[in-house]
């Protein structure tokens, strides 16, 4: 049987990363697009190590569709994973502009040249920030879908842009996948996060601040109606993500048209919760302060996975522990 070839757009950046090592253990070939905006260099050496592979690279961004028909041309490219997109909501709030040029702009462009090429295979990578601020949890995949901030609404664009693109064209088969809390790293220590600025993401500003680079972790609201009054989320572990791609991938050849799936673990974990399965699982105090909310975030934001675990046969197995501990023996390597 042909090994089949899979493009990775922003496959260097923290999920991409774990997923083009995912692929590569599924005997997947694979052809990366990258910018390294938002990612570095480094980790294509590290996967290469990892899997004893090694993947194709282009650096460029993919706006350019010059040089995306140049890639599809050359290499015989089964199917897409599109991770690469601008992913800080505070940015988003500042620089609007700049993400739906990025995120919006970037995947017009990108199917557009797929669709010229024949290349109907697609998975993007979405978020569960296209389900606003919920009244209602467990979120399904069915739950009212809007958007509170520039980047919510740029992932929300883009869904509805491929939901319209497969109704017009029955060829196209593509997988959204809806991430929640994406958390922990590679337990080689490898492969993990690496946030460009001061991290807006929990576990990372965790991690600063057991490191020393950083005095306390910032709790933003301590007066939520919770068990703990810190607000709630779902956090998954970055491989058990990463599997689910390969899992969506699988399931494109048996799928017609659009279909979107939660991946979470369908636990709601407090701030503080996280703040102590941290302290616990690596004998690192973290001294934090509660401060005001940020304006926007929701009290509580978890999964039902159920139709991924049904329809993907995919299910998280990583446990808080395990998050934390991976995390910061990656934070420690790098």
């Amino acid at each position: 049987m042909k090994t089949q070839t899979v493009l990775v757009t922003g496959g260097l950046g923290y999920i991409g990363s774990h997923t083009c090592i995912a692929l590569l253990q599924s005997n997947y070939d694979l052809v990366i697009i990258d910018n390294l905006i938002n990612s570095n260099i480094s980790a294509l050496s590290r996967i290469e190590e990892l899997t004893g592979k090694n993947p194709k690279f282009y650096n460029f961004d993919i706006r350019n569709k010059d040089k995306v028909n140049d890639v599809l041309d050359n290499n015989d490219i089964y199917a897409v994973i599109h991770f690469a997109a601008l992913k800080s909501i505070n940015e988003s709030i500042e620089e609007p502009l700049l993400y739906y040029d990025n995120n919006v702009v970037g995947i017009l462009k990108l199917i557009e040249a797929l669709h010229e090429k024949r290349i109907y295979n697609f998975i993007f990578s979405s978020s569960a920030a296209v389900y606003g601020n919920p009244s209602k949890t467990p979120l399904t995949e069915e739950s009212p879908r809007s958007a509170t901030n520039p980047y919510a609404a740029s992932k929300l664009i883009a869904e509805n842009i491929l939901l319209d693109l497969a109704k017009a064209d029955d060829l196209w088969k593509i997988g959204i996948l809806r991430y929640f809390n994406p958390v922990g790293a590679h337990p080689s220590g490898l492969i993990g996060e690496m946030p460009n600025k001061i991290p807006n993401n929990l576990m990372p500003y965790i991690n600063l601040v057991a490191n020393g680079d950083l005095p306390h972790l910032n709790i933003f609201g301590g007066d939520y109606d919770t068990p703990d009054g810190t607000a709630i989320r779902d956090y998954i572990h970055v491989t058990d993500l990463a599997q689910a791609h390969v899992a969506a991938l699988k399931k494109l050849k048996t799928q017609n048209g659009t279909d979107a799936y939660n991946l979470g673990t369908g636990l709601g974990v407090s701030v503080l919760e996280l703040v102590n399965a941290f302290q616990e699982s690596n004998g690192i105090q973290i001294p934090y302060k509660i401060v005001d909310r940020r304006p926007g975030d929701s009290e509580s934001v978890f999964a039902d996975p159920t139709k991924a675990n049904n329809k993907l046969k995919w299910k998280a197995n990583k446990n808080l522990i395990d998050m934390c501990e991976d995390s910061w023996r990656w934070q420690k390597e790098f």
